[in-house]
């Protein structure tokens, strides 16, 4: 069993990759194997697999279909050998001493069940100790990315996967990875910050989007947090303060224009999201785990 596994779920992207597998190949720490879950219909991957290999990486391939970022990562975990899992994009980059410093952080006293890394293009240098469910709950942490998150196996093994019902794709378009943290909250599980453990992930502006279409992508995306509040069932006082705040702060700063717009778009997605949960899912905490998935190459 090794130390790690990095389950990269991935789609449409190549040049991106090999930047990722660049700073793969130059960690310190080596006892790792990636599993590349492709999602690709096409053989656009192998050479940049074979590449992957002559860097020396060790790498699994996985076919998954159809195209679902949480279902593919749970392949990921599915056929993972290793005590602790971490979750890279496709498009994301580690420093070399990043799964060294996750190492040293796993092996310390108080034992975590989870580690969240610094994402240097977005996260402040100075973080707190550890997650917990009252301040995560509020959303009053700092925001999670999956790019950060490493768990251990068997925390996994206890809570489950990412819920296939959200994320990337999905009609609830995001909170995947905020949903698992939370789920391993509720479970008590130790969530601890490592800022040294550091990945970067260029921060998505993309200003030449027309408004609406990026109206649009927001709702979509605001929807996963409605759903959050649906799914487990927060306070009526969090959940009406993420419905107010995207228009009340734009109010209270005088631009009515596109930025009001725009916050009215997550509001009005986060509703979505919330009576959406509760008509097609009520309570339900049980997240579907599967896809269909094929093995394509052990080494």
């Amino acid at each position: 069993m090794r130390d790690f596994a990095l389950i990269l779920a991935t789609v449409g992207r190549t040049v991106e990759l090999n930047r990722l597998f660049d700073t793969l190949a130059a960690q310190s720490y080596r006892d790792f194997e990636v599993i590349v879950v492709d999602q690709n219909r096409d053989d656009r991957l192998l050479p940049v697999l074979h590449r992957a290999r002559y860097l020396g990486l060790v790498l699994r391939h996985l076919r998954h279909s159809p195209p679902n970022l949480a279902l593919a990562r749970n392949a990921g975990i599915a056929a993972a050998d290793a005590r602790w899992l971490g979750f890279p994009d496709d498009d994301c980059w580690y420093q070399p001493q990043t799964l060294a410093r996750i190492a040293l952080r796993s092996r310390r006293f108080d034992h975590p069940h989870g580690i969240v890394t610094r994402w240097v293009e977005q996260d402040p240098p100075y973080t707190p100790a550890a997650l917990s469910w009252e301040r995560s709950s509020r959303f009053r942490d700092l925001p999670v990315s999956s790019i950060t998150l490493f768990f251990q196996r068997e925390l996994l093994d206890r809570i489950g996967g990412f819920d296939g019902r959200l994320g990337v794709g999905q009609w609830f378009g995001a909170a995947e990875e905020t949903d698992i943290v939370l789920r391993a909250l509720r479970a008590d599980a130790r969530l601890v910050y490592e800022p040294g453990a550091l990945v970067h992930h260029r921060v998505a502006l993309d200003a030449s989007a027309p408004g609406k279409v990026m109206r649009r992508a927001a709702t979509m995306r605001a929807r996963g947090t409605g759903a959050l509040y649906a799914k487990h069932q927060l306070p009526l006082w969090v959940i009406g303060r993420g419905l107010a705040s995207p228009i009340m702060k734009p109010l209270l700063r005088g631009r009515i224009g596109a930025e009001l717009a725009h916050g009215a778009a997550i509001a009005r997605g986060r509703w979505q999201g919330w009576l959406g949960w509760w008509s097609q899912h009520g309570a339900d905490q049980t997240p579907p785990l599967t896809g269909r998935t094929a093995l394509h190459g052990k080494s």
